[in-house]
């Protein structure tokens, strides 16, 4: 421990505040709360020692490079070549934070346009912005800009949507007079019948594919959204389903919010992540974030800027879109290297590999005795599967095999006990897969 301060440097700071020692500035605090004594601490080790120390610990880690992963829930096990790496950590890429002075950012400026350009495209939005710090800061974010257009003050909220949005929503609303409500499903989908639209219903936002993987039928939604003149907003957490599905522009969405984690960004125990956020031309101005603008300098040279900049350490806070000042730069600097390397051919080649793969399971595994689907819907390339005993006897008979399993749906669905979400991508071949079922028919 490095402590800069001498006695004599301490003993003035003491007296400036008039103090005779230092425990008197934890006078406040309960002698019962305090440790009385020195904590007890290991010896010190020496670096190479401290490095082994960590190896050891490590190991007790659950990797997936040396198991098998089924577990999705919105965060997805992709391939992630090696020049997406190569080219965020390059230091001109690495080291930058934030593009205030355009004039020498131009690079990184450039970058974000890019990726705003790839998320425009696939989402079939007219505007996206630089990114948010993941998908369920996107999502709440999404659902401001519904209150802020509209001046209404109710939310509708499908309850298929990922616990850990709605609870993020949920926080972003506790305090302000704007409510949420939410929509039951049925069958696995969000129930449209049971959907109450009023006058003070600002948006409803639905996810697609839903938290459960069935797929949501977006243009009716739409539809009957619209009537009201509410906004419609999707939350999409594994945006490769974008390779097969309809854009949300063509389904009559008006602002798409996700997790961008699935484009060259690795699970790394949960993150860092990659929120996005696009929305129609009608909604821009109030759109949360940074936003970056092509331009044109006085000789007519093409330059990159920060544009409708509506946040609060820009304008007064009363009139500010968000308080949200940043964006995840580097990692939305991986998905545009990561898309631009895959291109239009590999996207949707690992689209179709997700969906086939998942539907290839979902045949052997329903098949399975005491297996079966929970749902009949269409689902893209994650399945909920009814169990013979509890998903969590389950998982802790195939870690002993090397397989990471699925995700136990009891503790936010109580109704769905012995049940549990299946996710396959093209990190999954067929040999794994039936290794999957072999192992799945002993426990019981």
């Amino acid at each position: 421990m490095y402590i800069p301060h001498t006695k004599e440097d301490i003993e003035v700071m003491f007296k400036a505040i008039g103090i005779n020692s230092i425990e008197e500035l934890f006078i406040d605090i309960p002698e019962k709360s305090k440790i009385k004594g020195f904590l007890d601490l290991p010896s010190a080790l020496t670096e190479p020692e401290i490095w082994d120390y960590f190896i050891e610990v490590s190991k007790k880690n659950v990797n997936l490079l040396e198991n098998k992963c089924f577990l999705g829930a919105g965060a997805y096990y992709h391939f992630i070549p090696a020049v997406v790496s190569h080219l965020v950590s390059r230091s001109e890429f690495y080291t930058s934070y934030t593009p205030y002075q355009a004039e020498i950012t131009q690079g990184m400026l450039q970058a974000i346009f890019e990726y705003q350009t790839l998320i425009c495209q696939l989402t079939g939005m007219d505007v996206s912005n630089a990114s948010h710090y993941n998908g369920a800061t996107a999502v709440a974010e999404a659902a401001l800009m519904a209150i802020n257009h509209t001046g209404r003050k109710k939310v509708l909220l499908s309850s298929v949507l990922h616990p850990d949005y709605r609870q993020v929503l949920k926080t972003y609303f506790s305090g302000r007079e704007e409510t949420i409500e939410e929509i039951p499903y049925v069958s696995g989908l969000t129930d449209l019948n049971s959907l109450e639209l009023t006058s003070d219903v600002a948006a409803v936002v639905i996810q697609n594919p839903n938290f459960f993987g069935c797929l949501e039928n977006l243009t009716l939604w739409a539809e009957k959204i619209h009537k009201n003149k509410s906004l419609f907003i999707l939350a999409i957490l594994e945006p490769f389903s974008l390779g097969l599905l309809a854009s949300p522009g063509e389904c009559g969405v008006d602002i798409v919010a996700g997790e961008g984690q699935s484009f060259g960004n690795p699970i790394s125990f949960g993150g860092p992540s990659l929120g996005f956020l696009a929305c129609k031309n009608p909604f821009m101005r109030k759109m949360a974030g940074r936003l970056v603008g092509l331009t044109a300098d006085h000789n007519g040279k093409r330059g990159f800027v920060l544009t409708l900049q509506t946040r609060e350490q820009h304008i007064r806070r009363e009139r500010a879109t968000s308080n949200i000042c940043s964006n995840q730069a580097l990692c939305a600097l991986a998905a545009t290297v990561y898309l631009s390397y895959v291109g239009k051919e590999g996207f949707r080649d690992i689209s179709c590999q997700s969906f086939q793969k998942a539907h290839y399971a979902a045949k052997k595994l329903s098949a399975l005795k005491g297996y079966g689907m929970a749902f009949s819907s269409h689902f893209y390339n994650e399945f909920h599967l009814c169990c013979p005993c509890k998903p969590e006897k389950i998982n802790k008979f195939l870690i002993k095999h090397g397989i990471l399993g699925g995700y136990p749906l009891s503790n936010q669905y109580p109704e769905l006990k012995d049940t549990m979400l299946l996710c396959f991508t093209e990190r999954n071949d067929v040999d794994s897969i039936n290794r999957l079922a072999e192992l799945l028919e002993e426990v019981r």
